[in-house]
């Protein structure tokens, strides 16, 4: 398998066991995680939130979004609902930003058991308990409690005094809801936010109660979210924790290809093979390390040997020939004087030894033809 094939295996790899984490991490996350979140907030799953209301809104034809924008610098549509139940925290400039969308005309769905109750847009503002009923009827005919007859909530408010508004919601003597008209707007307070939350919306009418006070089945319905501690994101904080995961193992993924792909430290990598030296060189300094040695006729001796009996294969030459014989017969197959002397006589120099050498493979060279 090649480099680079294997290069690209490691980094599919990579990729895939990321892409492959991220999908089971989505599932795991998606049908086991606790439900949670802010009291009376639409992304909240926890009994206390409100993201059956949102859901159930919108499968009922209502355009729902949610603000993530603080409420003084929100664009509110004055022919929308606007949902703000059990604020953290609503400051004066906000309840002026609300009071202005309501005389414009928008509808406000406010209060709960926390925070701020009446948001400051009343003159003269309900007041708010606690304890409440656990069951409610209503008390007077309005558009906010058409087609209900009983809302369960868990008691934990009431109002005490209904102020300007007009009490419309209640039961044992406390009264849960109360709505009001303010310029061309309408605005509903309640006491107490768990009929419409996960944990009640199914009870008795409490669905219903929840349609009739978002208003038209095709009025838009926006939930505030900044009072519950959702602001805008923007920068890396706007990427989605599964995405950034993602996006980390294909940066990995790039790094280890960019590794896989460079040149390793150290020396370069040679493009071809080295190849031997040369055979002369070779033969130069075997012959070299033959004449330096205490007996050089030794060592050349098999060789002379090879070299005569080549000769006389060759001449055809009986095996008692004398060295005349030998050494004519030689010079008829091509030897030269130095090789013949070397190969017959007794070399000492390294070059008389590299000569026996040459003559001996000549006379191979010869005989393979």
């Amino acid at each position: 398998m090649s480099r680079e094939r294997r290069t690209w295996i490691v980094v599919g790899s990579i990729v895939g066991a990321f892409v492959v984490v991220n999908v089971v991490v989505a599932l795991v996350s998606r049908y086991t995680r606790n439900p949670g979140g802010p009291n009376s907030s639409s992304y909240a799953t926890a009994p206390e939130g409100l993201a059956a209301y949102f859901d159930l809104l919108a499968r009922s034809g209502h355009p729902v979004t949610r603000i993530r924008d603080d409420l003084a610098k929100a664009r509110l549509d004055a022919k929308s609902t606007v949902v703000v139940l059990d604020p953290s925290d609503v400051d004066v400039t906000a309840g002026a930003a609300l009071e202005r969308f309501v005389e414009q005309g928008g509808r406000l769905l406010a209060g709960g058991a926390a925070g701020t109750h009446s948001l400051g847009i009343f003159e003269d503002a309900p007041v708010w308990q606690a304890g409440g009923p656990r069951r409610s009827a209503v008390l007077a005919p309005a558009a906010e409690v058409a087609g209900v007859s009983s809302v369960v909530s868990a008691g934990n408010g009431s109002w005490e005094s209904a102020g300007e508004a007009l009490p419309v919601l209640g039961g044992g003597g406390r009264v849960l809801a109360v709505v009001a008209t303010i310029g061309r707007g309408r605005v509903a307070l309640l006491a107490d936010a768990s009929p419409l939350q996960n944990r009640l919306l199914g009870r008795a009418d409490d669905a219903a109660f929840g349609l009739a006070l978002a208003g038209a089945h095709t009025r838009p319905v926006a939930f505030v979210e900044s009072v519950h501690g959702y602001g805008r994101a923007s920068g890396l904080r706007a990427i989605p924790n599964s995405w950034r995961w993602a996006l980390g193992g294909l940066v990995l993924a790039a790094l280890v290809l960019v590794w896989a792909r460079g040149r390793r430290l150290g020396p370069p990598e040679r493009s071809e093979r080295d190849l031997p030296p040369p055979r002369r060189a070779y033969v130069d300094s075997v012959a070299a390390l033959l004449a330096r040695s205490k007996r050089p006729q030794q060592a050349v001796a098999p060789v002379q040997a090879a070299v005569r009996e080549r000769i006389r294969e060759a001449a055809r030459l009986p095996d008692d020939a004398d060295e005349a014989s030998v050494r004519a017969a030689g010079s008829g197959l091509g030897l030269g004087d130095d090789e013949l002397g070397a190969a017959l006589g007794t070399p000492r120099a390294p070059a008389e030894v590299l000569a026996a050498g040459r003559a001996l493979a000549r006379l191979e060279r010869g005989r393979r033809r």
